[in-house]
């Protein structure tokens, strides 16, 4: 199992970063390797990557979401990947999102990608791609507030 860990502030309000987090199917405007996300419905997604060569396709959905707080998902469809985001308000126009992901490389370039770390730059670039997304808005460009608690809550 490969794990990445990365944080960046944002300089806008914390409602402002997890609004525009909610909104997924802009993630190609600042993920590369995310070629497109579908949204089926509140919780579910239709994922389609290429990362180093390799294409992929894959659903998620969304396991826990409470607005301003953390939206979590993982797999359904067979793939070993899941992930939670995290907002924390550092003052009233600055804010750290976290993310951490989880997955099983499955193929040669995944697991030397792994080890040497290119994952971990991956996912620290979208990072700065997300801040300098959301900052050079200003604004969201839309949200979705609803709350999914996590199975067993």
């Amino acid at each position: 199992m490969a794990t990445v860990t990365e944080s960046i502030d944002v300089q806008v309000p914390v409602s402002t970063a997890y609004n525009q987090w909610t909104q997924f199917e802009s993630f190609p405007h600042f993920m590369n390797g995310v070629e497109s996300i579908t949204q089926q419905d509140a919780t579910h997604s239709h994922w389609k990557t290429k990362v180093g060569g390799v294409e992929r396709e894959f659903d998620t959905e969304i396991t826990e979401q409470h607005p301003d707080e953390r939206v979590a998902w993982k797999s359904t469809d067979g793939k070993d990947h899941a992930g939670v985001v995290t907002f924390h308000r550092l003052g009233d126009s600055s804010t750290r999102v976290t993310v951490q992901l989880d997955w099983h490389p499955e193929t040669f370039t995944e697991k030397v990608g792994a080890v040497v770390g290119a994952d971990d730059r991956q996912v620290k670039s979208d990072l700065t791609r997300f801040k300098e997304f959301i900052e050079s808005q200003g604004s969201e460009t839309g949200a979705w507030r609803g709350d999914v608690s996590a199975p067993g809550q």
